[in-house]
């Protein structure tokens, strides 16, 4: 990733996917969320987390809280917290109830717990967590430009005014999450942006970043003409 200066996490659950893109020397941290541990079929949370800190040798990695009310939260995230010092501590903005989680944030912060604010998608909510933040804690916040593009609004203003925002409280990192594909991790570099997530799929794409458009057309060609090899049609 030669030119680039935004760093890439792996986002996941499953720890042979962590483990494989550790490998690839690109990846410098990692984050998980209830979702992706669904699909992967976890069902020890503390085992997981335990098994996934052992393969990450000290790399950043976020683990996310489950309750929805902030009281059992905050009891979460002190054990999530405790569990090694490369350890974030994932908070949604709000709980299911539109509940805003800012004064649980600040409570956290204050005990010097690592957070990343996860599911922010409005700039308001960007200020109010970089206010909640105590002064020389590290923290991440997390804006979903992916979904946001999914709504059919351009991410980008979004992110550049989240990126002057972050740099003036200098208190968090700004990570770029939900992304689609291999453009964002360029669109998130350009505009200044610290940390950007990245699925298995992507990864995976990251061979092609650079690839010569003629070069790419004639691989495209090839691949559809294995396929329909293999599927043994006749049109004549």
């Amino acid at each position: 990733m030669k030119g680039l200066n935004i760093e890439i996490y792996a986002d996941g659950a499953v720890v042979s996917d962590m483990v494989a893109a550790k490998n690839q020397g690109i990846v410098t941290g990692f984050t998980t969320n209830p979702t992706l541990m669904k699909r992967a079929g976890i069902t020890d949370y503390v085992a997981f987390a335990k098994e996934t800190l052992s393969e990450v040798d000290g790399a950043p990695i976020s683990f996310e809280v489950f309750a929805d009310d902030f009281q059992t939260m905050k009891l979460e995230a002190e054990k999530i917290a405790k569990l090694g010092p490369n350890v974030f501590v994932k908070i949604p903005i709000t709980n299911t109830k539109g509940e805003s989680s800012v004064p649980l944030i600040k409570s956290l912060s204050e005990e010097n717990i690592s957070i990343n604010v996860t599911a922010i998608l409005t700039i308001e909510q960007v200020k109010e967590v970089l206010e909640a933040f105590k002064p020389g804690t590290e923290n991440i916040v997390s804006v979903f430009a992916g979904r946001v593009a999914d709504t059919g609004v351009d991410p980008t203003k979004l992110m550049k005014e989240s990126v002057r925002l972050v740099a003036e409280k200098g208190n968090a990192k700004l990570l770029w999450a939900s992304s689609r594909e291999v453009l964002n991790i360029i669109q998130a570099d350009q505009l200044g942006v610290d940390i950007i997530t990245v699925t298995s799929p992507i990864l995976n794409k990251l061979d092609m970043l650079g690839m010569d458009a003629k070069e790419l057309s004639l691989d495209t060609v090839i691949g559809f003409n294995e396929d329909i090899k293999d599927l043994g049609f006749s049109i004549l």
